[in-house]
């Protein structure tokens, strides 16, 4: 077995697209064993290469809150959590401060999430205003609900450069929105020119090594700027709450395995929220936030879970990382 896994390991290196079994063989290994160390060492070197070794910051900014009916069980706005009882809008004001202090803060993207419940004109509207007062060059990022080629075209001659977007784990099940609709998504960004960045998420410790690998070739077929993994926040009283959380090193290896199975072609590896055993392990990207957040239970996640910039910085230089000055690199 040992040799089995170094010969994947290599190959993945070397540029083999791994099979659905040699995924699954470096995502069942002993978080213990040489072979694991082997894998995190490998990651981490491919990424580095991928990226000439800066890793980047991206800053994401939510922009409303409320009860959403997509209800997906892993998010706090899903209105079947009962978490946050009214829909709030942020003030533009504040929204554009927001944006412009993860940008003077170092920040090389950045993105507006939004609920599904926030009117799509109103989104753009939004998104218009933060571009124009972005002071540098570094892409402006939607993270939204599913949207046509109509749409996508909006976005783009709104000034987003990409979309943020993802077939979550337990899509269609444990959500109202079926992964059709969000591959159809995918398609429509792609084909107005949108920019794509996806990751296997969120992952908790019920979801099956063959749902992972599943959500690992579907991001990978979405021909994204980066891809990575993201684990589920426990959020106290959800029906998902019972089955707690993954540890970090078993995030660890998840990342890793993302990056050895994902072409050299997509340079972006990411890891949520921030830890410095994810970038030990490859992941060169990490996210800072403000305002509304589905792994949080308050309306600003900045003075909660929200890591500012300085904080995800710190992290990337303990792991080793020097950091991308400007624009990003993966969009």
């Amino acid at each position: 077995m040992k040799n089995r896994i170094k010969q994947i390991v290599i190959d993945a290196y070397n540029g083999k697209l791994l099979s659905r079994q040699e995924i699954k063989d470096l995502l069942e290994l002993d978080m213990c064993s040489e072979e694991f160390y082997l894998l995190m060492f490998t990651a981490r070197q491919m990424s580095e290469e991928v990226c000439s070794g800066k890793a980047e910051i991206h800053g994401q900014v939510g922009v409303n809150s409320g009860p959403c009916g997509c209800n997906c069980a892993f998010c706090s706005f899903a209105a079947g959590n009962k978490i946050f009882k009214d829909q709030r809008l942020e003030p533009l004001e504040w929204i554009i401060q927001q944006s412009l202090v993860l940008e003077q803060a170092g920040a090389n993207a950045i993105y507006l999430m939004a609920t599904a419940q926030l009117n799509f004109q109103r989104f753009l509207e939004i998104g218009q205003q933060v571009r124009r007062e972005l002071r540098t060059g570094i892409p402006l990022i939607a993270n939204m609900a599913d949207f046509n080629y109509d749409e996508a075209v909006a976005l783009r001659k709104a000034g987003f450069a990409g979309v943020y977007h993802a077939v979550r784990m337990g899509e269609g099940v444990i959500t109202r929105i079926k992964p059709l609709g969000r591959l159809k998504t995918f398609e429509a960004a792609r084909k107005a020119g949108l920019s794509i960045g996806t990751c296997v998420e969120p992952v908790g410790p019920e979801h099956s090594v063959e749902e992972i690998i599943e959500k690992i070739i579907i991001a990978r077929e979405a021909r994204p700027g980066f891809s990575g993994a993201m684990r589920r926040v426990t959020i106290t009283g959800t029906s998902l709450g019972k089955y707690g959380m993954v540890g970090e090193t078993r995030m660890a290896l998840i990342v890793a395995a993302v990056r050895l199975a994902t072409p050299r072609e997509v340079p972006g590896n990411c890891t949520h929220e921030p830890n410095v055993l994810g970038a030990v392990a490859g992941a060169n990207l990490l996210w800072a936030e403000a305002g509304s957040n589905p792994r949080d239970v308050v309306n600003n996640t900045e003075t909660s879970r929200g890591f500012d910039v300085g904080r995800c910085r710190k992290i990337l230089i303990d792991a080793g990382w020097q950091l991308l000055d400007g624009p990003s690199k993966f969009f």
